[in-house]
């Protein structure tokens, strides 16, 4: 008794060594992010105006703006999240809820999760040869999405598969006694209480995507633009337009990479206002992500 004893204090006391030493690597990990956006604010706070978010670049720093920029970046998120969302979680479903667990899925399911670890100029180069020559789209917005969309594809995947595994197999097991389908099972129980998961999973992958620089440099994002996409919105029906799909775009790491590559120390104050503003956009949506999945996981009586 007496070592049983003495084993469980130490592993109670490296349990707590442990917990300490997380919670430190955690706190220090804050500390550094909280530096950079300070300092990241404090050099560019001179540049936070009305008009730095409605006026267009230009050669003139202290007339210089992000407006094309953040457009730019909205709307290529709205393409990739409509690509990779549906696909990604479609995928997912299929691989927990329908697939035949033998070699061939185990195989997929390996290289879904090694390309979550890929390279992004890898898909950089993959979409140059294969959107923008092949399919011939170009320098476009659509070409954009569709590289994002395939960089957090798996991010989706995976993120999905988690919060689909985390339903309780009871659930599944009283919904096939009472008479169910599987699609029924799937649609009426599985996805509703693994939505804070799938959500989740997809604006952590959206949060990366926003921040992406080299697979946008590679199909030939243009570093200066003086004007804006044609609009989504018309006046006549049915009310929405697709041709700003093949307008040419910037983003605001592209427009921050432009400005940071000048001597001038005007331009470095915009750049460092544009990463605050991109810092924050990406904390924003981290956040939302956390509120989701509190605000789902409170909805759920298990």
């Amino acid at each position: 008794m007496e070592a049983v004893r003495a084993g469980l204090t130490r592993r109670k006391m490296l349990d707590k060594i442990f917990v300490i030493v997380g919670l430190i690597v955690m706190l220090a990990c804050l500390a550094v992010l909280a530096v950079l956006f300070i300092d990241l604010v404090r050099d560019g706070s001179p540049r936070f105006s009305v008009d730095f978010f409605t006026n267009f670049a230009s050669r003139n720093a202290e007339r210089a703006g992000i407006l094309a920029a953040w457009v730019g970046t909205t709307l290529v998120m709205v393409v990739t999240a409509c690509c990779a969302v549906p696909v990604g979680v479609a995928a997912a479903i299929y691989l927990e809820e329908y697939a035949p667990k033998n070699w061939f899925t185990a195989v997929i399911e390996i290289n879904v999760t090694n390309l979550a670890g890929v390279p992004s100029i890898v898909y950089g180069l993959l979409a140059l040869g294969l959107f923008v020559y092949q399919f011939d789209l170009g320098q476009s917005i659509a070409a954009a999405g569709l590289t994002l969309a395939l960089l957090i594809l798996p991010i989706v995947i995976v993120a999905t598969r988690e919060a689909i595994r985390s339903v309780p197999n009871s659930i599944r097991e009283a919904a096939y006694g009472l008479g169910a389908t599987r699609w029924e099972v799937t649609k009426d129980h599985v996805l509703p209480y693994s939505t804070g998961g799938v959500l989740t999973g997809m604006i952590l992958g959206l949060s990366r995507a926003i921040g992406e620089t080299a697979p946008i440099i590679t199909i030939g994002a243009l570093s200066f633009i003086a004007f804006l996409p044609q609009s989504p919105f018309q006046s006549e029906f049915p009310f929405l337009s697709f041709k700003w799909l093949n307008d040419p775009f910037t983003v605001m790491p592209i427009q921050m990479f432009n400005w940071v590559s000048r001597p001038d120390q005007a331009f470095q104050a915009n750049a460092a206002a544009a990463g605050a503003i991109l810092l924050g956009m990406t904390l924003l949506m981290n956040g939302v992500a956390i509120w989701i999945r509190y605000r789902f996981r409170k909805k759920i009586n298990w």
